[in-house]
Order: structure tokens, then C-alpha cells, then sequence
């Protein structure tokens, strides 16, 4: 009991600071309501981009996290559905961080929007919530994507559908990319290392953590037969697979 109380005390300043420093983006969450409410969705899609961008860089110097990336340095234009894998808690904020140029929301599951403020900043930046356990509401969710997606809105799916925390990658769910289909946008897979040193190796948050990420070149989805769509999931897998292979083995 005592290793608990002791584990909650130490991460609790940074939970305090994080909690914090959402509340400090309120500036830019007046921004995206206001266009919201007008229907200004491209000046909406840059005030998402400012406040995610300035939320991952300042969280990564709270950490003193070193960010290497590697791999794609343009993207392409228009909306893009990013698809990672999932060590941590800290993918998301790192991979705000780390994708500076185009807005995008997170494909996430429902308990996340029921977290104090966290919950309320990641639905306000166009997330969409997944409730795993029903497939009704999970169908419409999707459904819910791929409007954001035809308006122009980015959006970033972990189809692991859990952390795997340091461990071996998890199976990726089928289906997870059929929202990208739809909508014909490209893929982008993005494989990352490192991340779950930060908090999930220890059970406390840890500075100074090195962590890589690699952008790999997007999957047109536009007018693939439906063979190639039924596959689009276990492509974008086998990619990112063998990107942590490559760097397991230390051939990069």
C-alpha cells in the first residue's frame, strides 16, 4: 500500500503542472469555438494545430524528452490519416510535438473524453471516441471520422487499441483503417520507440528520455480494389513492423 501511496505522490506535481497547462491553452480554445461556430473550419483546423503543437513542445521540455525524427519531412496536402503504434500515455502528446504542419485529431477510446479537462481538450480538437465494447456506437463513431476526414480534418489512429507498454506490438485490429477508405485520404504510417520509458516502465514519470520517431511515405487509398483495402490495415502494420525490427537489430 505504501509503494502506491509513494508512486501517486511522486507523479502527482507533473499531473498538477499538466492539468495546468491545458487550462493555459484557453486563449486558443476560444479560438477554435469561435470558428466552429462560424463554420471557419480552415481557421479552425490552424487554431487546433497551434494549441496541439505548443502542448506536445511544452510537455516534451517539461520531460526533456530527445525527440529524433527521421523519415517524411512533407506531407501530403489536404486531410491524412496517421496510424502508429501504442507504447504509452506519451504518444499523444509527442506526437504532438512531432507533427508540426497539419492539424489533426486523435481516434481514441470513449474513457479518455471522461478525464477532468484532458477529456474536454482532446473532444474540442475533433477527436472521435470509440466505445470498443459496443459495435452500434463504435460503427457511428467511424462514421463520425469519416465526415471529419471529407471536410478536411486530419485524425490519428492506434490500431492496437491498447498500450503495449514496452512489450511486444499488439496485434492490429482489422478495419481499423476503413475509415481512410471511405474518404479515399492517404495513410501515413508512423512508427516510435521509446515512448513508454517515460511513465509505463517504471510506474513514474521519468525526464530525460530518449525516444524515435520515423514518418514513412503515405498509402494512396484512392482507388484501390477492395482487395488492397481489405489489406490496408496489416500494409500499414507490416511497415511499421519493419521499421522497429530494423531498429531492434540496429541496421538503421
Amino acid at each position: 500500500m505504501w509503494s502506491v501511496v509513494l508512486i501517486t505522490l511522486r507523479n502527482l506535481p507533473f499531473f498538477v503542472w499538466l492539468l495546468a497547462e491545458l487550462r493555459h491553452l484557453r486563449v486558443f480554445r476560444r479560438g477554435i469555438a469561435k470558428y466552429r461556430m462560424s463554420g471557419e473550419e480552415e481557421l479552425e483546423r490552424r487554431e487546433i494545430l497551434k494549441t496541439t503543437t505548443l502542448w506536445g513542445d511544452e510537455i516534451a521540455q517539461k520531460l526533456r524528452v530527445d525527440l529524433r525524427a527521421e523519415g517524411e519531412t512533407e506531407l501530403p496536402d489536404g486531410p491524412v490519416v496517421f496510424v502508429s503504434n501504442h507504447e504509452s500515455y506519451a504518444d499523444i502528446p509527442l506526437l504532438c510535438a512531432l507533427i508540426r504542419n497539419k492539424q489533426f485529431g486523435f481516434v481514441s477510446k470513449k474513457e479518455l473524453s471522461k478525464l477532468p479537462v484532458f477529456g474536454k481538450w482532446i473532444a474540442e480538437i475533433r477527436s472521435v471516441f470509440i466505445e470498443r465494447d459496443d459495435a452500434r456506437a463504435s460503427l457511428k463513431a467511424i462514421e463520425e471520422g469519416v465526415a471529419l476526414l471529407r471536410r478536411g480534418f486530419s485524425l490519428v489512429v492506434f490500431p492496437e487499441g491498447t498500450r503495449s507498454k514496452g512489450g511486444p506490438t499488439g496485434a492490429f485490429k482489422r478495419g481499423s483503417l476503413r475509415l481512410a477508405v471511405k474518404p479515399g485520404v492517404p495513410v501515413v504510417p508512423v512508427t516510435h520507440v521509446g515512448c513508454y520509458k517515460i511513465f509505463e516502465e517504471k510506474g513514474v514519470i521519468r525526464s530525460g528520455m530518449q525516444v524515435r520517431f520515423y514518418i514513412h511515405p503515405p498509402i494512396e487509398t484512392a482507388g484501390l480494389s477492395k482487395q488492397e483495402a481489405a489489406a490496408l490495415t496489416e500494409t500499414a502494420e507490416g511497415i511499421i513492423r519493419a521499421k522497429l525490427a530494423e531498429w531492434e537489430f540496429g541496421n538503421s
